[in-house]
């Protein structure tokens, strides 16, 4: 066997055992905690929740294992692209500005927001404005985007995560909160002082897109063709559903 062809057999090889091993890597996932029921921490440290769940169990129809890797949310997208983790799974709308940067699966779900006021307040954003109001929201989310463009009258307060925003509402330091409709549920409308206020939001698709997807590297189309398939089956298979029916009953 001439030298030529010991090396081309050689660089075959290399490439192929390159190829499986990428196969067998754990695929690390970007999330932001916590975002109940979607991402939460158990007592122990382990992650879970709806869309970690539904995550995961496209992960085993890839036959990959998952790994996840907490970010908070103002560096989530930097953070895919410094190669921190291989995607985000982290309730991310897919929006026309976050499509520049990343490269969207397609949508899996869609997560509706809500006014929380307190119960003794008379702020209303149907049909008014909130000129006065302290409004707070989580920076750098869709919340925080339809707040900016429809109530620029308002004292627009901007946190770094969910759980301060409630902090701020339940010191009373916040008259409104607008954030995500199962968010509002688990943390603030069970409590007799809050309230929810007008309708559920889910537009303009301007703002909020198609809904919800898992964000990728713009190179990564393959990894993206494979995640699709897979959650085509956990939805064809009844696994979506029964998740939906764990954590929002039917």
């Amino acid at each position: 066997m001439n030298r030529t062809l010991i090396s081309s057999v050689l660089a075959t090889t290399l490439l192929i055992g390159t190829g499986a091993q990428a196969q067998q890597d754990p695929l690390r996932i970007g999330v932001d905690i916590p975002y109940e029921p979607y991402q939460y921490k158990l007592p122990d440290g382990t992650i879970t929740g709806f869309e970690v769940e539904l995550v995961e169990a496209a992960c085993e129809r890839m036959q990959r294992e998952c790994q996840w890797v907490e970010q908070a949310w103002d560096g989530i997208i930097p953070g895919l692209q410094a190669r921190k983790y291989d995607f985000i799974a982290s309730s991310m709308n897919i929006t026309e500005d976050r499509s520049r940067q990343v490269l969207f699966s397609e949508p899996y779900f869609q997560v509706p927001s809500v006014w929380v006021g307190q119960a003794e307040g008379d702020f209303a954003p149907e049909g008014g404005d909130l000129e006065g109001a302290a409004v707070g929201v989580q920076q750098g989310t869709i919340q925080d985007e339809y707040v900016t463009q429809f109530y620029p009258e308002a004292e627009i307060r901007r946190y770094g995560d969910s759980g301060a925003v409630v902090n701020d509402m339940q010191a009373q330091r916040l008259d409104l909160v607008f954030t995500a409709f199962p968010l509002a549920q688990e943390t603030l409308l069970g409590n007799e002082r809050f309230t929810r206020v007008g309708e559920l939001v889910t537009g303009p698709e301007s703002i909020y897109g198609p809904g919800i997807g898992a964000a990728f590297r713009k190179r990564d189309k393959e990894l993206v063709g494979a995640f699709n398939a897979a959650m085509k089956k956990v939805k064809e298979d009844g696994t979506y559903d029964e998740l939906h029916e764990k954590y929002f009953g039917e």
